[in-house]
């Protein structure tokens, strides 16, 4: 499909429906009419949804498995910037997961029985790592560089720490323009390398507030188009939830026509988190469903300004920036799409340990699944949550669970609905190394390393150098459980 097939028809704000803005140019720094000093609400798209043909949805169909979000064209904004093949990515059970999770107790409904009676695939990981750059960040910037392109834009700037960086690069050398994007000093090399290798001009500012000034310099000044948030409330770019909302879409078709009971996404400023959320609620409003699935936002416990909005009633709640291993979703600040998708799809927002993260981390690989660690968050809120109902997280604070109405879960007092969708949301690559040694499971042997990770002590792995012989190679093969050698 093409631009001109788009439906979109204008900009609403989440603060006052009755507000709203033309479609182009793109806001980018959200509802100028409600926003205060102290709270910036966001703006989204609005769509003829009268118009809207709902065989688009036909899980039978033979174009919607081909990669590019062009396939959803009618229900996103005009997708000008060429696509790199993002979206179509892989929905598999993970049944390995599944057990060390030890949820089944804890579902209604895990499918179909298998031969001995047991829960048959009730978890599943959506692999957004599949992606272009190996990030669900490439469905955000195929819609905000197609903004760009539409403003003929003299370029794209962006503030970023990994996969935003990387997938605005990518996209604007795609679209033939250049692309700033300001990092922290701390951004893994390899990463910094690799959103350098689109051809970005990468800038180190150890000052996130100096990086924020130089983003809306470029784009006041020099004509740039930013795809990065620039208020102090998370705002974002007003078409970059519409293309996270294709994941809503693929879920529906991946399941054969149906959606899943509950859907776990790692969340920092909840752009996904909404994101999601409107294509399921789009489905519902379109008719082509009859029910959304309850969303689970999982964010680490240290912080997670999510729970302590709900908790305390506040529309945003601000935490303090306690160390956290999940580098790419360490938010100190809600938002308001945040709460509106918990609110709305009566869900909950969990946070998690850093051990819960490590070993998600480690069991994902384990499963040949290699995630960030904040690509992991979903598996490590699952845990968290499964902790929490069976009582075993009360001494450790920053582990629970926070329900809608903004009530603390108690244990054993909430059934998840089955099959369980995970999203896991980018490559381990963007951590700039591999998983730790062995050494990582040892509580006690960690430090804080100079952007508040934690660390496991004595570093990366490294493999241990082995005489050139088959004698030395047999006996050190000998040393690993599960090599029978």
């Amino acid at each position: 499909m093409a631009p001109e097939d788009s439906l979109a028809t204008r900009h609403r704000s989440l603060a006052d429906p009755s507000i709203t803005y033309p479609l182009e140019p793109a806001p980018t720094a959200g509802c100028s009419e409600t926003s205060t000093d102290e709270i910036q609400y966001p703006v989204g798209v609005d769509y003829d949804y009268d118009a809207v043909d709902t065989e688009l949805f036909d899980p039978t169909g033979s174009t919607w498995e081909t990669p590019g979000l062009e396939r959803w064209q009618p229900l996103l904004p005009p997708l000008a910037a060429d696509t790199l093949g993002e979206g179509n990515t892989p929905l598999l059970p993970v049944d390995d997961l599944a057990e060390w999770l030890g949820f089944e107790a804890w579902l209604e409904s895990a499918g179909e029985s298998t031969d001995d009676g047991g829960p048959d695939r009730a978890v599943f990981l959506k692999d957004e790592s599949q992606n272009p750059t190996w990030s669900h960040k490439d469905r955000l910037n195929r819609c905000t560089v197609s903004a760009a392109v539409r403003e003929s834009a003299a370029g794209v700037v962006a503030s970023s720490t990994g996969n935003h960086g990387a997938a605005a690069a990518a996209y604007a050398a795609r679209a033939g323009l250049p692309c700033v994007v300001f990092t922290a000093p701390q951004t893994p090399a390899a990463v910094q390398a690799f959103i350098r290798s689109y051809g970005a001009v990468v800038l180190a500012v150890d000052d996130i507030d100096v990086r924020q000034e130089a983003v809306d310099r470029l784009t006041e000044t020099y004509g740039f188009h930013p795809v990065s948030s620039r208020t102090a409330v998370h705002t974002g770019h007003a078409w970059g939830p519409e293309g996270y909302k294709t994941i809503a879409y693929e879920l529906y078709c991946q399941f054969g026509g149906s959606v899943p009971g509950t859907v776990v996404i790692p969340t920092c400023y909840a752009e996904l988190l909404y994101g999601v959320w409107k294509g399921f609620r789009e489905l519902e409003g379109l008719g082509v469903v009859d029910r959304t699935p309850r969303l689970v936002a999982s964010e680490p416990g240290v912080r997670a300004p999510l729970c302590h909005a709900l908790e305390s009633g506040a529309e945003v709640a601000h935490v303090e920036a306690e160390p956290t291993e999940a580098y790419s979703i360490k938010a100190t600040t809600s938002s308001v799409r945040g709460l509106r998708a918990i609110h709305e799809s009566d869900g909950l927002a969990v946070g998690f340990s850093e051990l819960h993260l490590e070993a998600a981390q480690h069991g994902l690989a384990r499963t040949g699944f290699w995630q960030e660690s904040s690509g992991a968050a979903g598996i490590a809120g699952l845990r968290a949550l499964v902790d929490v109902l069976e009582g075993e997280c009360a001494e450790d604070d920053s582990v629970r669970a926070v329900t809608a109405d903004g009530n603390a879960l108690e244990a054993g007092t909430l059934e998840l609905e089955a099959p369980v969708a995970v999203v896991a949301t980018s490559s381990g690559f963007k951590d700039g190394a591999a998983l730790p040694g062995d050494r990582m499971w040892e509580a006690d042997d960690r430090r804080e390393d100079s952007e508040g990770r934690h660390r496991s002590v004595g570093g990366w792995f490294q493999a241990p150098a082995v005489d050139p012989t088959w004698e030395a190679i047999r006996e050190a093969l000998e040393s690993h459980d599960g090599v029978p050698v």
